[in-house]
């Protein structure tokens, strides 16, 4: 019995050259396309024919399970055909509809994950990955799956729609340069896909020009839509303050941490000059302890001045009757001040208002601004608007400030810089509504 693969799927003209590229054994693609040029379609087809043609575990990923479960497990073309139809009958054995796992009759395994719980799939030995919707998840999880990858000569493909410069960005610029890496970026303009008419409703019906440029004309610099920061980011570029920002050996360098126990550790490095905040560093990394971080700040070399951390360190934990804190001091980690648990709003637009004195430098303090430029509001999907909170992912950086931190903040003295800091990446990082005195000891 004879059975083609692609099954029921002629690609279109602008979807040959990533599936040839993988077929020509390229192990990398990143392909930035415009919204509705189907990109799914195409790799879950891409995935289909590499799982019938070497045996092992396959990955689909999504930013979310739900979405993988919407999109490739019940999704069907606009024609109605369905995505799991694709794979021929006589080559299915076995679907799991709760885990969305699909074993072919080869002894094959695609599975749909949500890389907003990729800890899922530690400890497996995948050999193909596709990244949908990337610029949306959990850059961590390729992270993980990278050196597994690598290994087993296996394949990744990312595919996304730009949500402003952050690590889909990051991805973009890298593939551009390297030769070991299919990439191309479509926009309408390439594919023919969408007409201007169909475009032009969509801005009568009231869709953003930031959006409809990120969307059809896949933008990285139309912000990412509900972003809180994406004006004070734009502006930041404009205006040079998003450059290289050396370090001056002269002065103190300020750390701020936000400790996460399951979720990452990030550190900002700052230094003050008058009213400039210059962020000069960002280090951020996972499940690690208060020892390794403290090794990383010896590391890097800098003359410190204090560390701020948020609220929780002082919390004694239940094991050694000790908090964070005093385990930080115990290994040389001193002064540290703590910042206290503020309201959210307030943070956000005081945060807006002070960002022109904030100088980042590009690449140390790349992921960095990739959180900031991903802190986002919530969608609702029902009133179809967004909520007046933040929507929480693993790229949060929460904010909390207050009125009068910010009124004592906006002078020109060294103690007050240091107020506005306090103020901004308390703003920048997860610490929660309530008010508090700063402490340090």
């Amino acid at each position: 019995m004879e059975i083609t693969i692609p099954y029921s799927f002629k690609p279109r003209d602008y979807q040959l050259p990533i599936l040839q590229a993988m077929d020509s054994g390229m192990r990398r693609a990143c392909w930035v396309a415009h919204r509705r040029s189907g990109k799914d379609k195409t790799l879950w087809n891409l995935t289909i024919k590499k799982s019938v043609e070497r045996v092992g575990t396959f990955y689909y990923l999504l930013p979310t399970y739900s979405q993988a479960k919407k999109i490739i497990w019940d999704g069907r073309d606009k024609e109605g055909f369905a995505f799991l139809d694709h794979i021929p009958p006589e080559l299915l054995y076995q679907k799991h509809d709760t885990e969305l796992k699909i074993r072919l009759r080869n002894g094959s395994l695609i599975q749909l994950v949500g890389t907003d719980n990729y800890d899922a799939i530690m400890g497996t030995n995948p050999i193909g990955c596709v990244f949908s919707e990337y610029s949306l998840q959990n850059p961590l999880a390729y992270q993980y799956i990278s050196p597994i990858l690598a290994e087993n000569e296996g394949w990744a493909a990312f595919a996304y729609t730009p949500r402003g410069r952050n690590h889909g960005h990051t991805l973009y610029r890298m593939a551009q340069k390297n030769p070991d890496w299919f990439c191309e970026l479509l926009t309408v303009d390439d594919t023919k896909a969408i007409t201007e008419e169909a475009i032009e409703t969509e801005r009568r019906a009231g869709m953003a020009e930031e959006l409809i440029l990120q969307e059809f004309w896949c933008s990285f610099d139309a912000g990412i839509h509900g972003s809180y920061y994406w004006q004070q980011l734009r502006d930041a570029r404009k205006e040079g303050r998003i450059r290289q920002v050396p370090h001056d050996k002269t002065l103190q360098v300020d750390t701020w941490w936000d400790l996460g126990i399951g979720d990452s550790t990030a550190i900002w490095f700052t230094q003050n000059v008058g009213n400039e905040i210059r962020l000069i560093d960002y280090y951020e990394a996972q499940g690690e302890s208060l020892e390794y971080y403290v090794n990383v700040l010896k590391e890097r070399g800098y003359t410190y001045g204090t560390h701020y951390m948020p609220h929780d360190v002082e919390v004694k934990e239940l094991g050694t009757g000790r908090s964070r804190k005093e385990i930080a001091m115990s290994l040389g980690l001193r002064p540290i001040t703590v910042i206290p648990k503020l309201p959210l709003e307030d943070g956000i637009n005081a945060v807006r208002m002070l960002f022109g004195r904030m100088y980042f430098d590009e690449e140390k303090c790349g992921k960095g601004l990739e959180a900031i430029a991903d802190y986002r509001k919530e969608w609702d999907e029902k009133r179809q608007e967004f909520k007046n909170r933040p929507f929480h992912d693993v790229f949060e950086l929460s904010n909390v400030s207050g009125p009068r931190i910010l009124h004592e903040g906006t002078h020109g003295t060294r103690c007050d810089i240091r107020k506005i800091l306090v103020l901004i990446v308390s703003a920048l990082f997860g610490f929660h509504s309530a008010h508090g005195s700063i402490k340090r000891d």
